[in-house]
């Protein structure tokens, strides 16, 4: 049988481009206001959507602390449902043997009152709504209204996906700290202001250097690794295995290449070092599972008129591929696919399973490897 030399097995691609095509949907969790219309030009701080989320409820067990029945705690309520209070406003009170005997509840929180039940003897208080706002995240042109609910804002520029990432969305300026990819990003490297800005090192970052940049207000530092041990202690806690993007560290991290002593990728370095000093927006949002989420570095350039490059629904494995092995021995090696067989082929763990040879590009050696085991680098 003839060798196919291409396959649509879906293989997770990471995406560099200088000429990408980015669209970006901001979507409201519950239905809100649109604050902008199709064709407004928006900066990536700006206002685009808000809504009100439902503030929590909190359940004041009023018989218990009245000691009282459930039947009796109606008559000695000094509000009513839909009430608004204040924190630790006093919500039923009972007196008893010519006021000997005094016993109050109060509202827990600065809310209104929900619900009271004569039957439980219970009144649930909900708080204040809670206020959401969405920003545009990237400069560029609002193509799409979804209802009361979403906008899609539109750019063109430079996208460069990463491995993992912590902390979510950013907007800075570019301060490009490591002369090359190979460079430690160490503290000694952060420095003057870095208020506000996106740092982009170059090899591992330190966690003194994090801490550094944290220090100084920086909204986002990009590198290409990272020891595990100092992105625990930055995150005060173990790294989860869930999406990532929620935490609140002040600074967000993209890590392009991952775990260890990795340098960044050259092209990536040089894409991202060209456009030092311009603006760019950053997102630290990472899921490796089904539905990936990939951490993420753009630069817009909103009124390029080059024709940008989309990018496909999903990823093409072909020979000639760059790839990236994302798992032992060779994790982090970058490799381009020398061939493709069609038919399976069993593993070390006796599994049959189908499999690429590349050609690993610092050592010209040819290696088997699953193709699960493979990231397609897109360019």
């Amino acid at each position: 049988m003839s060798e196919r030399v291409t396959t649509h097995a879906y293989t997770p691609g990471l995406r560099i481009s200088d000429r990408a095509l980015i669209r970006r949907l901001r979507r409201l969790p519950l239905p809100g206001r649109i604050h902008v219309a199709v064709g407004d030009e928006v900066r990536g701080e700006q206002l685009v959507a808000s809504t009100e989320l439902p503030g929590n409820v909190v359940n004041v067990n009023v018989a218990h602390e009245l000691a009282v029945t459930p039947n009796d705690v109606m008559q000695f309520l000094t509000v009513e449902e839909g009430e608004p209070v204040e924190a630790r406003q006093i919500i039923a009170e009972s007196k008893s043997l010519w006021g000997l005997f005094h016993a109050i509840a109060r509202a827990p929180i600065r809310g209104s009152i929900e619900t009271i039940s004569p039957v439980t003897g219970q009144v649930l208080v909900r708080g204040e709504p809670i206020q959401v706002e969405l920003d545009a995240y990237i400069d560029g042109i609002v193509v799409e209204v979804r209802g009361d609910e979403a906008v899609v804002v539109e750019t063109r520029g430079t996208l460069a996906q990463g491995i993992l990432g912590v902390g979510g969305e950013a907007h800075g300026t570019l301060k490009v700290l490591c002369g090359g990819p190979e460079q430690l990003c160490s503290a000694e490297l952060v420095e003057g202001d870095c208020a506000g800005c996106i740092l982009v090192g170059g090899g591992r970052v330190t966690l003194e250097a994090l801490q550094a940049a944290r220090e100084a207000g920086a909204a986002a530092v990009v590198t290409g690794s990272i020891d595990d041990v100092d992105l625990d202690a930055f995150l005060g806690e173990p790294l989860g295995v869930a999406i990532t993007g929620q935490e609140r560290l002040g600074t967000s991290l993209v890590l392009t290449e991952g775990f260890g002593d990795t340098p960044m990728r050259r092209r990536t370095f040089e894409l991202l070092a060209e456009r030092d000093g311009q603006r760019a927006s950053v997102n630290g949002a990472t899921q490796i599972r089904a539905g990936v989420i990939r951490p993420e570095v753009i630069v817009p350039d909103p009124e390029a008129m080059w024709e940008a490059e989309e990018q496909s629904a999903a990823a093409g494995l072909t020979v000639g591929s760059p790839v990236r092995l994302i798992r032992q021995p060779w994790f982090g090696r970058l490799a381009r696919v020398t061939e493709l067989p069609e038919e399976l082929e069993e593993i070390p763990t006796e599994a049959r399973v189908r499999v690429a040879r590349v050609r690993l590009l610092d050592d010209d050696e040819v290696v088997t490897v699953p193709r699960a085991n493979l990231e397609v680098i897109e360019e």
